[in-house]
């Protein structure tokens, strides 16, 4: 079988028993999509578990990356002054502990009844001044979704969707991922997406994506150590740039125009 049909099939072996995790993300340049500020939302709760994951992502080859906490009304009630006090604290860390890491934030932004009022702020954590990042309910698709694309383009900025393999309502709608990129926004894989991690459905749902060159950016949206492990054994299987290389991957670009929020 070759290396498209191991992984469509459900024959996950691995590509070389000597296979290693170490440094084969370095190619991506900055994870932009993680969980690892302390204690702001579902990821990392202390210092100490942020450093772990730090340290694993330097492991991979990762040196520079983009923490995007959750902004979810009544869930995660982020903000600007939260997202940077939390990761003034981690920056201090990794001063204190002289880890040479690039910590940059942003966030994650649920499409839900207050993300209006945030892009009328003109208070949001983007990426680069440029990218906001965008996500949906898993359970319902948000009826939104075009809307709000739209009223992030018409402030300048652009959308880009986090993890459009794991909307388990759209398997069954492969069109709805065109229109979701003529309508301008830009899509994000999750790497554990294409395992098993997230189930069989999410899998075939990210390998029918990226066989169609649909993918922009790749995330760990790593929240804690068991994400961590589970992404050394997917590297350790799988050649991920290899697999990718039909799809505009611009995560080492991300920061080509002015960086806003630099340590």
């Amino acid at each position: 079988m070759g290396f498209w049909s191991n992984l469509f099939g459900g024959n996950e072996k691995k590509r070389s028993q000597s296979g290693s995790h170490h440094n084969k993300l370095a190619w991506i340049g900055w994870d932009m999509h993680n969980h690892i500020l302390p204690g702001i939302d579902d990821g990392s709760q202390d210092v100490e578990q942020s450093i772990e994951l730090i340290k694993g992502l330097q492991e991979l080859g990762i040196h520079r990356s983009i923490s995007t906490p959750h902004v979810m009304a009544g869930v995660h009630n982020n903000t600007p002054e939260s997202i940077s006090g939390a990761h003034a604290t981690l920056q201090s860390a990794l001063k204190n502990q002289n880890i040479d890491f690039q910590l940059h934030f942003s966030a994650e932004y649920m499409i839900d009844d207050q993300l209006d009022q945030w892009i009328e702020s003109n208070k949001l954590c983007l990426m680069g001044e440029k990218y906001m990042l965008i996500e949906m309910s898993y359970l319902s698709e948000s009826k939104g979704l075009f809307s709000i694309i739209k009223s992030i383009q018409d402030k300048g900025y652009q959308p880009i969707l986090a993890h459009p393999e794991r909307y388990n309502y759209y398997h069954n709608n492969f069109k709805i991922f065109q229109d979701i990129k003529n309508a301008g926004c830009m899509l994000q894989l999750n790497l554990l997406s294409i395992s098993k991690y997230y189930g069989e459905n999410v899998k075939t749902a990210s390998l029918t994506l990226i066989r169609s060159g649909m993918y922009d950016f790749v995330g760990t949206d790593m929240h804690h150590t068991r994400h961590l492990e589970a992404l050394k054994q997917v590297v350790s299987k799988y050649d991920v740039q290899d697999l990718l290389k039909g799809n505009p991957i611009r995560n080492a670009n991300l920061f080509s125009d002015k960086v806003r929020n630099i340590a």
